[in-house]
This record gives C-alpha cells, structure tokens and sequence, in this order.
C-alpha cells in the first residue's frame, strides 16, 4: 500500500527517533509518520534522545531526525554527533527553519538538511530514501 508516496511496507521495517521541542509540530509530524508506517519514538531534547538511543532495545534506531535548536545546553548538530559515536550506521537528518544556516562542517557526514516547514509525505520519502542508503553502504 502507498500513502502519500510512501511505501508502507518500507516504512513498517523503518524505526525513527523524532528529536522535536514544538508540541504540536511534534505531535503532527510523530502521527503522520506512523500513519506512513514508521516506527516514531518522539523525544524533546537531547538528553532524552540520546537516552533513548542507549535504552531502546526492541529495534535499533534507525534515522535520527532532529531540530537544530534544542532546549537543555546541547543542539541538534552536538547531538548527532554524538549519536553517531553511540551509533556509526545511523542516518541523520535535520529539519530546521534556520537549515540554510547549517554549515557543512556542522553536519555528520551523509546527513541531510530539511528545511522547514515541510510536508509530512516529502518526509516520509525522505527518511525512507535515508534509511535504505544506509542500509546499503552497511551492507557494502
């Protein structure tokens, strides 16, 4: 079945760490997404998120798609990069109003910039395109 032109059967096997401090940009996005077919653990700063990604043993992660601007001390590009030490194959992606802002140097290597405000189909088939990507370069 395709929704909003994502594969849900892609998306069943695609679990996503959302890192998100708006309430309601959170929740819409968290609801979309699992009705795209995707696995959402929705947290709202950095600490919980790299909690999570210790503590989350029923699947791996596999997308982190986190906000820049976080409360709490750590942003967004800190907290990716540090994921990415706890977890080297996993894909990144920010979403940030303030994405053109984002200098290269900031950024994990592979990781991808959403602007915002995005559709939440655009979304799916952009998490969807990231995972397999990694999928395929830890395979190779």
């Amino acid at each position: 079945m395709d929704i909003a032109g994502a594969n849900t059967t892609d998306a069943a096997r695609i679990r996503v760490l959302f890192v998100e401090d708006e309430f309601f940009i959170r929740e819409w996005i968290a609801q979309s997404l699992s009705e795209q077919g995707f696995a959402v653990d929705s947290v709202t700063n950095a600490v919980d998120a790299l909690d999570a990604l210790m503590h989350i043993t029923c699947a791996p992660i596999d997308v982190l798609l986190t906000d820049i601007n976080l409360p709490g001390g750590m942003d967004g590009t800190a907290l990716a990069r540090r994921a990415s030490e706890l977890q080297p194959d996993l894909a990144v992606i920010y979403a940030s109003a303030r994405a053109a802002t984002l200098k290269q140097e900031a950024r994990v290597p592979g990781s991808v910039v959403l602007p915002k405000p995005y559709e939440p189909s655009v979304l799916g088939r952009l998490l969807a395109a990231a995972a397999r990507a990694t999928a395929v370069a830890v395979s190779a």
